[in-house]
């Protein structure tokens, strides 16, 4: 686990909301506060769709940040910035097994339970937080550094300037 400090805020923001640098992930859960706390699972209700519906757009067991992502942005866009945000987004099942490959090819990826970034906004400073989510016992930690190497490497393509906390 690696915590990361944002350095600029407004471009880091507008990447999250308005870009799609996000977009390829995963929502698990997000929490806005503004003059209330907007609370979102980011689970698959399966019972809305039909099966066929499922099948044809390939619906999993979470959202896309991509389809959430227009509803946060319209909870904090305006004159007055939120409290706080807490948004944690997980790499899709395809993008683990292709990061296991070159890491670990030796374990599979239904031993992972989930590679997290949780991104935090609170007292006007904003973070993200590597995490990492093992179904199996292990004492090797190379997956969870290979994990925060990925997210730093991933964050500096994406031009996002950071401090490592």
């Amino acid at each position: 686990m690696v915590a990361l400090k944002i350095e600029d805020l407004k471009v880091f923001t507008s990447k999250l909301f308005v870009g799609e640098m996000f977009d390829e992930w995963l929502l698990r859960e997000a929490s806005i506060t503004t003059f209330n706390v907007f609370a979102i699972d980011g689970r698959i209700r399966k019972g809305y769709f039909t099966e066929q519906e499922q099948e044809e757009k390939q619906i999993g067991e979470l959202s896309f940040w991509k389809l959430i992502r227009p509803f946060c942005f319209s909870l904090i866009k305006g004159k007055r910035l939120p409290e706080s945000f807490q948004i944690t987004l997980q790499l899709p099942a395809g993008q683990v097994e292709k990061f296991l490959k070159t890491v670990q090819p030796d374990f599979s990826p239904e031993q992972v339970g989930g590679l997290y970034l949780h991104i935090r906004y609170e007292e006007r400073g904003m973070y993200c937080v590597t995490g990492t989510s093992l179904k199996v016992f292990t004492l090797d930690k190379k997956i969870e550094q290979e994990w925060d190497t990925t997210v730093k490497r991933f964050l500096k393509e994406k031009e996002v300037a950071y401090t490592e906390e």
